[in-house]
């Protein structure tokens, strides 16, 4: 299975159930994680088991749909389209590309890159 299936698989597995170990395992542990609303990167796997869990706790539901994804032996690139519902009810909807660095195996860098107002946005008008 190629590293950007155990990411999208991991992902998922977050998304429906909120286990954010597989994910976890896929980090080696001097990597860096960071997307536009964290203030400065996590580190190793207790930062993303830490990443991943403010994820899921923003969302009340959430699933995320890759529409690209481009893979070499080092790096991944992904696509995507997260929708769900906040803890209100009400609906939201963001796109995003994140960058996986995998050089060795294990997930050395994870960069997403989104657009945090628009995000931002939608969460507040939900409440």
């Amino acid at each position: 299975m190629s590293k950007a299936s155990e990411f999208i698989e991991a992902l998922h597995r977050i998304e429906e159930s909120g286990d954010v170990e597989p994910m976890a395992r896929l980090f080696a542990p001097d990597a860096e994680l960071s997307n536009p609303t964290v203030s400065r990167p996590l580190h190793g796997p207790d930062g993303a088991r830490n990443f991943w869990r403010s994820y899921r706790h923003t969302f009340g539901e959430v699933r995320s749909e890759f529409r690209c994804v481009v893979e070499s032996d080092e790096a991944a690139i992904l696509e995507w389209t997260s929708r769900g519902k906040l803890s209100h009810g009400g609906e939201f909807s963001y796109d995003g590309v994140s960058v996986i660095e995998h050089p060795a195996g294990a997930i050395r860098r994870f960069k997403a890159y989104f657009d945090p107002r628009a995000l931002g946005l939608q969460l507040e008008h939900a409440a």
